[in-house]
Parts: structure tokens; C-alpha cells; sequence
């Protein structure tokens, strides 16, 4: 009876046994029991997964084939479909849309031996259906909640779309305008840089990233990319380790402290070593001194492209050095997935490094709830509810507004009245509905922008129109190329007839949305084509001119501010454009926005920044020897924080005191503030700070805080600003915080020009 009971046990065991085999293939979620932890979930599944499906969640692949359609059957597209059925993708991206998300994440999910979830990824970097201004707009707003409620409108359209992870936000200090990448970041401050790439992804990822409405974001690129020399995309970086320390890596380390899920390496060098391989940014600075625990993954292709840098022999010695520098993820190299296996079971990679950095993409899978509900992003209803919901609309119009930087207003051209007769509109991109959307906005749909006509008709102004020159769009492998033609100038006399028989010109000049951004460098930051000789030309018979500016990047307006009566710094706004440009145009808007980058005069001038060393020739003087330019003044055209409004301020009665010696309130810096106009107005209020003497040498000045003050008319209030000792701190040459007791200046004002300021010595 025994023996039949062990013979009745042991069946039961085996049927159970292949039962549950049988259901691990097709039983996802992955449910937890209630006692275990997510670390416990985690665990387990590794000790589970074999060597082959491991390497398989630290390879991403580009989408390859429709989901909907019918299963592949040869290719690239049939390999990377069977790939994906044996759990050997961990990621991929560029596939939206709930159903085709769906349909993908059921492969993986039903067909898998140990079906994990996909992680779902896109570039989302200024708003998704509903586009946002370009970041490097929505910077010069210096407003971080409306930029968080910005990337939080791009996560739930995104999220509705089956998106759950973007490469966004792009945190690069850069100097340099000549880099088209300008446009995807906060600017050429660190502490400004650093509060904006903070409400980014508290935008994105929300207080709970298992929410069905929150996505994962992406610190990039680590680290220097904006200082690629000469401006050039995916140029060498040559920087000291102070830069790197003070300028470069704090947007990082903000990014990190606030949760961010992942970070993704860059494709340059930087110490002769490329981003992608290079331990001390990965291993040593973030993931040891900053304990980050997400995950890393390359820029696309960049670890092949470490044998182009000469820095690997090949694709599999490319592998093994980004995986031991503490690259988890591939993207699109398919380095890992060919390679890996083979270099662990040679040991030139340690099972331990391939452990850690699959712990760490199943970490932020958990933390999405995939495990749960791997199609909690698959909801067909709230795709179809949600992208360009009218609230997204208000979103995106506010920030918009609040973006728009006033750089010249002579004898009070603008605003313009409601009753303004004899207007003429001038400019190419003045009619366009495609430009304004920017570039880097994959899940938009051409020409959805509201253009500046538009606008204006939405405002009931009555004006009348000559393009002037026309666009030129030549399409590419990847993006339509577009500019503004260089040689015919057949729509000028139409234009310059106009002008002529007008009170007033708008002219909208600039460059195409798509004439900046990733591979768009420029040596040149006139305005591209015939436009400059338009607005010359246009001058000539009539200089009561507006000029409106939309750029992806500082532009040398030069000839315009010596010239032109009123310029306005528009950028590319996204789909309220139009709406946003009409409202500050009639004065429905104050403008409030303040440059996040220093305009240069000349491109000769550039790298220019306002957080500069002293030299040891700082003059002027009288003699030629010092450091200055012969046939160039040193100043900007437009400093860094600079804007103008339709109000005036006035700042006075600065006060500076030393408080407790606590880290939460070290000093104390307090000034008045004054509407000194007639309209109610918003002011970015910034405080300054210099370290006269250190062990190394401080900035003229660095910013250190800044506060958005609404005052009425007449109005006057005490603004505010309290430092921690880490903001009197800097970061020495071995990467350390460190305090030196000192004097120190305190400036506030309204850009970095900011001249009331007081002193205080701090033992």
C-alpha cells in the first residue's frame, strides 16, 4: 500500500511539475506570492533564467515588423520574431500604438519560456500627439512646474500609445549654439539644467511608475556630449576634470536623486575613451559614488561604434568592454546578443557583471508593474481618449507662452493693438504648420502646428500676407531635410510692395524645426537662405518692423538688434505656435521668458557662456594685451537669463546674512523687487553668487537660485533666496565637495548682468 501511495505521489509530482512547465510558458503576469518581495521575484527569476535569456533582457532591438500583419518569414525581421519568442529581447523601441504594442508584448508574454514583459521605448522629448516647445524652449520659461506638467501631459499621451520608457531628458550643458542638439536640452547652466532635468522626470515617471499613466525616463547623454568640439555631432570632448565635476555631471546626479530609471551613455570620448566603454562614468561615478540602480543603456549603435572610435577590435571585443564598463543594455549594435555568451563562458566577462545589469532592467519592469499586468499600457479606450485631448491643448499653450523671450521692444512697438491697422506678415514660416513642431517629435503628425496666420486669425486681426521666399524639403532615409532656399529671391518684390504700403511688418524669420537638432550642426547661425537679404530689403522701405524669431537654438541677431525695433525670441513652440506668438504679439501675454543660453554677437565668440574663468588679462586696458577680440566686443549680444517684459522691474535693498550653521540654511539673501510699469507682469528674479578666491578658481558667477514673481503694477515685494553650505561648495579636481570659508559676492537681478549686489565673508 506504501509503495502504491509513493507510486500515486511521484505521478502527481511529474504532473504538476509539467503542468506548471507548460503553464510558465503562456501564465504571465508573473504573480508574486503575497509574502514575497519584488527583490524575492527578481531573484528567483535569475536563478531561473539561463545564460541565453539573460543576455536577452540586455538587448534592444528597433521595431521590425508590423505587429498586426502576419508573422515574419524571413529576414532580419524573422530572426529578431524568433528572438523574441525565446526570450531573448529585453527591449525595443520605435513600435507605438496600444494594439501593436499588444500584439508584441503577447509574443514575449505567451511564447517565452519564462514570459518577461518587454520594455517599450520612444524617443517622447517635448510632448507626444500634443507637442510642447523644444526643450531648450521650454528652458527659457525657467518655470519647472509648468515644464513637469509638460512632460507629464507627454507621458500620458505616450503611456495611452503602449509607450512605458522614453529617452528623455536630454541633460547636456552645452555652450555651444553650433550644436543642433542645443534644442533638446535646458541650456548652458548646471544649477538651472539641473532643477529642469529634476522636473522632467517627475514629470514623466510621475509618484508612481506602476501607474498606467507614467513612463520611464532617460537621463542622456553621459557624459560631455555638449561640449562636442567645434559644435560638430558626435565630435571628441576635451574638457578638465572641473568642468566635469562642476558643469557636466550635476544634471546627472540631480536626475539621479530624483529616481530616474535609466541613463544612456553618449557617443563621444572623453578622456580618449568613448562614453559607451568608459568605467569611471558608469561603474565608478555613477553606480558607485551616486548608488544609482537603474539601468544603462547605450545610445544607438554606439557600442559598435567603439571600433570606429579605435578604442575596440572588433564587435565582440566592443561587447565585452561596454558590459564590464557597466553598459547593461545594447541598443541596436546586436553586440550582446552575439557575443556575450561566448565571452562569459571564456571568462573575459564575469557571470556576476551580466547578473547585476539584468537585476537592474527587471528592477524598473517591477517597477512599472509589467510583472502584474504586462499590458497595462495596451488600453485601446484611453489611446483613443487621450492624444490631443483639449487639456493636453492648455498644457502646451501655457507653456508655450511662457517661453517666448522679448529680446528688443524700441519706443514700445509691440504689443501691438486689436485695432492695428495697415499689418503686413512677411516670412516663410509664417504660414508653415510643420516647422513649429521642432524636431524629435516621432508621434506627432505633420503639419498640426497652429501657424502665426492662423494665430492671428484666431485674434480676428486683420493683416495681409507675402511669403517672401519659399521652402525647399528634400526627403531622406530618416528625416525629410528641409531649408530655406538660398538663391531665389522671386517673392521679394511682392514682399518689399507690401511693406512698403504697411504701418507695420511682422516678419517671421528662422530656421526650419528640422535645421536643428541631432546631426544638425551648423558653422553658420545667420538666418539660413535668401531670409537676411529679405529683412534688409524689407527695412529698407519700412523699419517698423517686429521681428519674430523661431529657432532651435541662439541665433547671431546682430544686424537685427542694431536695426529692427522689436524682436521677439519665439523658437519652436509646438502645436499652439501660432496661438502662443498671437497672444504675446497683442499683449494677451506678458512675456516672461528669460534665456537659458548666452546669444553670441559672432559665431567667432562661441563657445560664450556667462559662467566664465577670470583670465589672467582680464582688462580692459589701454594696451592690446589682454584677452579680448580686435575686431569683437567680449560681451554677448543677449546675456544668459536675459528677457524683456511689457513692465519694467527694479531691484534694490540687498541684504545678505550668515544664519545657524545648518546645511538647510547657510546664508540668507534678500532684495526688494518693484513693478516699475504700468501692466502686472511676471519676473524671473536670480540670485548669483562668486567665490572670490578658492583652491581652484570660481566663475565671475554662478547662479545658485531664482524665484517667479507676479507683481501688479506699482507693486513691490521682499524676495527671498536661502543657501545650503553645498551651494557655497564646488567640487575639487578629484571630484570631492568641498566648502572653503571665504569672501564672497551675492548678486540679484534679472539676468546674469546682475550688477546689485553685496559682499560677506564666511569663516
Amino acid at each position: 500500500m506504501n509503495k502504491l501511495n509513493s507510486i500515486i505521489l511521484a505521478s502527481a509530482t511529474i504532473f504538476l511539475w509539467l503542468l506548471m512547465i507548460n503553464c510558465s510558458k503562456k501564465n504571465v503576469p508573473l504573480t508574486m506570492p503575497e509574502d514575497n518581495t519584488p527583490k524575492d521575484r527578481i531573484e528567483k527569476l535569475l536563478q531561473e533564467m539561463t545564460l541565453d535569456e539573460k543576455i536577452g533582457q540586455m538587448t534592444q532591438y528597433n521595431g521590425f515588423w508590423d505587429a498586426t500583419g502576419p508573422v515574419p518569414s524571413g529576414g532580419d525581421s524573422k530572426w529578431k520574431y524568433d528572438h523574441l519568442r525565446a526570450g531573448k529581447v529585453g527591449a525595443v523601441l520605435n513600435v507605438s500604438g496600444a494594439e501593436n504594442v499588444r500584439k508584441m508584448q503577447e509574443v514575449v508574454v505567451k511564447e517565452s519560456r519564462l514570459g518577461i514583459p518587454l520594455l517599450f521605448g520612444l524617443d517622447v522629448i517635448h510632448g507626444h500627439k500634443t507637442v510642447s516647445p523644444i526643450p531648450l524652449a521650454e528652458s527659457a520659461s525657467w518655470d519647472l512646474e509648468a515644464i513637469k506638467q509638460s512632460a507629464r501631459m507627454a507621458a500620458i499621451e505616450a503611456s495611452a500609445r503602449g509607450i512605458n520608457w522614453t529617452f528623455a531628458p536630454m541633460v547636456d550643458i552645452s555652450r555651444d549654439a553650433r550644436w543642433g542638439r542645443v534644442m533638446e536640452g535646458g541650456g548652458e547652466d548646471p544649477y538651472l539644467g539641473s532643477q529642469i532635468g529634476k522636473a522632467r522626470v517627475q514629470g514623466f515617471q510621475g509618484t508612481d511608475l506602476s501607474a498606467h499613466n507614467t513612463i520611464a525616463a532617460t537621463a542622456k547623454h553621459l557624459a560631455g556630449y555638449g561640449f562636442s568640439e567645434s559644435g560638430r555631432d558626435y565630435n571628441t570632448v576635451d574638457v578638465g576634470t572641473s568642468t566635469l565635476y562642476n558643469v557636466i555631471l550635476p544634471p546627472f546626479k540631480a536626475c539621479v536623486d530624483a529616481g530616474v530609471s535609466s541613463v544612456m551613455n553618449s557617443f563621444n570620448t572623453l578622456n580618449g575613451v568613448p562614453a559607451t566603454g568608459d568605467h569611471f562614468l558608469q561603474r565608478d561615478i555613477l553606480n558607485g559614488r551616486w548608488n544609482f540602480n537603474g539601468f544603462v543603456v547605450s545610445d544607438w549603435g554606439s557600442i559598435k561604434e567603439m571600433i570606429d572610435h579605435g578604442h575596440a577590435a572588433d564587435v565582440e571585443d566592443a561587447a565585452i568592454k561596454a558590459v564590464n564598463a557597466g553598459s547593461n543594455m545594447d541598443m541596436e549594435s546586436y553586440a550582446y546578443v552575439n557575443h556575450l555568451k561566448k565571452a562569459v563562458e571564456e571568462g573575459k566577462v564575469k557571470i556576476e557583471i551580466i547578473d547585476d545589469a539584468v537585476r537592474r532592467i527587471l528592477r524598473i519592469k517591477e517597477k512599472l508593474g509589467l510583472f502584474d499586468d504586462p499590458y497595462r499600457y495596451c488600453d485601446a479606450a484611453r489611446e483613443k481618449e487621450l492624444p490631443n485631448h483639449k487639456d493636453h491643448h492648455a498644457t502646451a499653450l501655457d507653456i508655450a507662452r511662457k517661453s517666448i523671450v522679448l529680446l528688443k521692444n524700441e519706443d514700445n512697438t509691440l504689443p501691438l493693438s486689436t485695432s492695428q491697422k495697415g499689418i503686413a506678415v512677411i516670412g516663410p514660416l509664417a504660414s508653415d504648420k510643420n516647422s513649429p513642431l521642432g524636431s524629435w517629435r516621432f508621434g506627432s503628425d505633420d503639419g498640426t502646428a497652429i501657424s502665426v496666420l492662423e494665430g492671428l486669425d484666431a485674434q480676428n486681426i486683420a493683416y495681409q500676407y507675402e511669403k517672401g521666399a519659399e521652402l525647399i524639403t528634400k526627403e531622406t532615409n530618416f528625416l525629410e531635410e528641409v531649408r530655406i532656399n538660398e538663391t531665389d529671391k522671386s517673392g521679394f518684390d511682392a514682399a518689399v510692395q507690401l511693406a512698403k504700403e504697411s504701418e507695420v511688418v511682422i516678419m517671421v524669420l528662422g530656421e526650419h524645426g528640422f535645421q536643428s537638432g541631432e546631426g544638425r550642426s551648423r558653422t553658420k547661425l545667420d538666418f539660413p537662405g535668401v531670409q537676411q537679404d529679405l529683412l534688409e530689403q524689407v527695412h529698407a522701405v519700412n523699419p517698423n518692423i517686429i521681428l519674430v524669431v523661431m529657432s532651435g537654438r541662439p541665433l547671431v541677431l546682430t544686424w537685427a538688434e542694431e536695426n529692427v525695433k522689436a524682436i521677439v525670441q519665439t523658437w519652436q513652440l509646438g502645436t499652439q505656435s501660432g496661438n502662443a506668438i498671437a497672444d504675446v504679439l497683442l499683449g494677451n501675454q506678458n512675456p516672461c521668458g528669460k534665456l537659458p543660453m548666452t546669444f553670441p554677437r559672432s559665431v567667432g565668440q562661441i563657445p560664450i557662456y556667462y559662467n566664465t574663468l577670470k583670465t589672467g588679462r582680464p582688462g580692459p586696458i589701454d594696451l592690446v594685451f589682454w584677452s579680448h577680440y580686435i575686431d569683437e566686443s567680449n560681451a554677448p549680444l543677449y546675456p544668459f537669463g536675459y528677457g524683456l517684459s511689457y513692465t519694467t522691474f527694479k531691484y534694490s535693498n540687498i541684504k545678505v546674512s550668515k544664519q545657524a550653521d545648518t546645511d538647510a540654511g547657510f546664508v540668507k539673501v534678500s532684495a526688494t523687487l518693484q513693478n516699475t510699469g504700468k501692466k502686472a507682469g511676471r519676473e524671473v528674479a536670480q540670485l548669483y553668487i562668486r567665490d572670490l578666491v578658492a583652491s581652484v578658481a570660481r566663475p565671475v558667477k554662478e547662479l545658485k537660485g531664482f524665484q517667479l514673481v507676479e507683481l501688479d503694477a506699482n507693486e513691490s515685494k521682499s524676495i527671498e533666496f536661502t543657501l545650503s553650505k553645498d551651494d557655497l561648495s564646488f567640487f575639487d579636481n578629484d571630484g570631492k565637495l568641498i566648502f572653503e570659508s571665504g569672501k564672497f559676492e551675492f548678486f540679484v537681478g534679472g539676468d546674469s548682468n546682475a550688477d546689485l549686489k553685496e559682499s560677506l565673508e564666511i569663516e
